[in-house]
C-alpha cells in the first residue's frame, strides 16, 4: 500500500532543479513537478497509463476550474513538448494559507490527528508564517491521502496523481477541457435519480466499510461523469472510531444526501441508510 501520512509532509515551495536550455516557459508554464517529489508522495501503485512521469514534462495552467473558501482548483495540462502519447489533463488543487482563506474548517474534522514534527506543531500554535504554511499543506497532504486510501479501497474517487506543499494534483473529471457537472446541476427523472442514489450510497458503504465518513458529503462535492458518481473534497475525511465527532458526522451525511434527494421527490429514509452504514462500520 502506498499512502501518505497527512502528518508527515515538507511544506516547503516547489523546487525544481531541471533546466532544459532548448525550451522556454510562458508565463503559465512550469516544468513537471513530478521529478522533484519523494515517492510517497506519488499516487498509488500501480500508476494508470495516462500519468506521465517524463522528466521533459511540462505543465501548462490553462485555466480555474473553481473557485473556493479555501482552495481554488485549476486545470493543468501535463505533457511532453512534441510527443502527442504523453499529454494528460490534471486537476490541480491549490490551498491557501489562513491569511488567504475566508472558510476556516471547523476542529471537528480533525480531532485525533496528530503533527509529529515538533518545529512544526508549535509553529502551528504560535501561527506564524510558517506555521500558515503548515496549516495550508496540512490539508493538501490530508486530502491526498484520503484519496489515495479510498482510491485502494476501490471508491470512485479521482485518481491522486501526487501531492507537493499546498497542491494536490488528482485525475480531472470531464469532457474534453470542460469538468464533470455537480450532482446538484444535474438534470434526472425518478428512475435516473434512483440510479443516481444507490451510488452515491454505495459510496458511502465503501467508505463506512473502510472506517471513515467523507464527514461534508453533499450535491456539491458529488461529480457526475457518463452517468457515474463521483466523490471529491475529501480533506476532512472522518475516522469514525478515533473521532469522537465521527458519527455524528456520518450521520449528518446521511441527512444532507436524503433531504437532497427527498427535495427531488425521491423519499429515502436517513435513518436506515445510517444504519445500514453503522452494520457496515461494525462488520
Amino acid at each position: 500500500m502506498n499512502t501518505q501520512n497527512p502528518a508527515s509532509f515538507d511544506a516547503s515551495p516547489f523546487d525544481i532543479s531541471l533546466t532544459f536550455a532548448d525550451t522556454v516557459l510562458g508565463d503559465n508554464q512550469r516544468w513537471s513537478t513530478w521529478p522533484a517529489i519523494t515517492p510517497s508522495e506519488r499516487g498509488p501503485l500501480p500508476w494508470p497509463d495516462w500519468v506521465v512521469t517524463s522528466a521533459d514534462a511540462v505543465d501548462t495552467e490553462l485555466g480555474v476550474l473553481k473557485t473556493g473558501k479555501e482552495a481554488d482548483v485549476f486545470l493543468i495540462e501535463r505533457a511532453v513538448p512534441g510527443d502527442p502519447a504523453q499529454r494528460t489533463l490534471l486537476a490541480a488543487k491549490r490551498y491557501r494559507d489562513e491569511t488567504h482563506r475566508t472558510f476556516h474548517r471547523s476542529t471537528a474534522y480533525t480531532e485525533g490527528r496528530r503533527t509529529q514534527n515538533t518545529r512544526d506543531a508549535r509553529a502551528l500554535a504560535r501561527k506564524s508564517a510558517h506555521g500558515r504554511a503548515v496549516a495550508a499543506a496540512q490539508w493538501s497532504f490530508a486530502e491526498f491521502a484520503a484519496l489515495s486510501r479510498m482510491h485502494e479501497r476501490g471508491a470512485p474517487v479521482p485518481y491522486p496523481v501526487q501531492v507537493n506543499g499546498t497542491e494536490v494534483l488528482m485525475e480531472f473529471i470531464g469532457e474534453g477541457k470542460e469538468a464533470a457537472p455537480r450532482l446538484a446541476q444535474v438534470k434526472a427523472d425518478a428512475a435516473q435519480l434512483a440510479d443516481l442514489f444507490d451510488q452515491v450510497a454505495d459510496i458511502m458503504r465503501i467508505f463506512a466499510a473502510a472506517g471513515f465518513a467523507h464527514g461534508d458529503l453533499s450535491a456539491y462535492n458529488l461529480l457526475v461523469h457518463d452517468g457515474r458518481v463521483r466523490v471529491i473534497d475529501l480533506p476532512q475525511i472522518v475516522d469514525t472510531v478515533s473521532n469522537p465527532q465521527g458519527l455524528d458526522l456520518l450521520h449528518r451525511d446521511c441527512v444532507n444526501i436524503c433531504d437532497w434527494f427527498a427535495r427531488r421527490r425521491l423519499e429515502r429514509d436517513p435513518e436506515e441508510l445510517f444504519s445500514e452504514l453503522l452494520a457496515a462500520s461494525f462488520a
